[in-house]
């Protein structure tokens, strides 16, 4: 398995397992598939040519197989932050380390930039999973988003989660 940042040029096979992901675990997502299933690749290509963005990808051989994006904040204010989102791992290559992996990448990149000091992401509360995964790498709840999601008539409560680095 390598793990690499993604570039313009990966923007079709990310544009796949995202799709994917949106639509096998809607709830471990605020974006919906509705939402991206008419996004263009370009707007894929767009994701990955800025610089407070990084998103980096899982492949086996020449397949894309997971996910995670490092968001960096570029308010004043707040450029002390980071946020993990879209962390993705096919069913297949769950329980392999590959989501472990990816998650050590983005934490090291964070790392990396000398004005982040805390990154912060959400997990459903429901996937005992992710949750360990997170606390794993050191990861602390610091609060509940009751009913942070709405899925036709269920709701999701979402907890709230800080890497303090």
């Amino acid at each position: 398995m390598i793990i690499r940042h993604l570039t313009p040029t990966d923007a079709e096979s990310y544009r796949t397992i995202r799709l994917e992901a949106l639509k096998n675990k809607p709830e471990a997502f605020s974006s919906s598939y509705e939402d991206e299933v008419d996004f263009t690749v370009e707007k894929y290509r767009n994701r990955f040519s800025n610089d407070h963005t990084y998103t980096f990808g899982a492949f086996k051989g020449e397949n894309l197989v997971g996910t995670v994006t490092l968001l960096c904040e570029t308010k004043k204010k707040i450029k002390h932050r980071a946020t993990i989102v879209a962390m993705y791992v096919m069913p297949n290559q769950r329980k392999l380390g590959v989501g472990k992996a990816l998650m050590n990448v983005a934490i090291n990149k964070a790392k990396e930039l000398k004005e982040i000091e805390q990154v912060y992401l959400t997990v459903t509360a429901s996937n005992e999973p992710a949750k360990r995964l997170y606390e794993s790498l050191g990861f602390v709840t610091y609060g509940i988003d009751r009913n942070g999601l709405k899925i036709d008539d269920t709701y999701f409560d979402e907890e709230l989660m800080v890497l303090e680095l």
